[in-house]
């Protein structure tokens, strides 16, 4: 089972490991440079994905108003179209 970890991390567990944190390191590091905080990313992905769910749920809004607005077309015209036919 060893080798088969080994190779999923391409190397062991501690060297990935050590890898992992010094990178993690690196990245903290510049994001720090830059002014970046934890909370600042984690509370921009919450508002990005609540943003897209409260969009797309207007989407559906819209394609359930033009549903509607359509079908107060269609469905008349339709309904005397079948009825001219079904008289010949």
């Amino acid at each position: 089972m060893a080798d088969g970890v080994n190779r999923f991390l391409g190397d062991s567990i501690g060297r990935t490991i050590i890898k992992l944190i010094v990178v993690c390191l690196i990245v903290g590091f510049v994001l720090a440079f830059f002014g970046y905080t934890p909370n600042n990313i984690v509370g921009s992905l919450r508002y990005h994905f609540y943003d897209i769910l409260h969009n797309g749920f207007d989407a559906l809004g819209d394609i359930g108003n033009y549903l509607v607005l359509g079908a107060i077309v269609v469905i008349p015209v339709f309904v005397v179209l079948r009825l001219i036919s079904y008289r010949r």
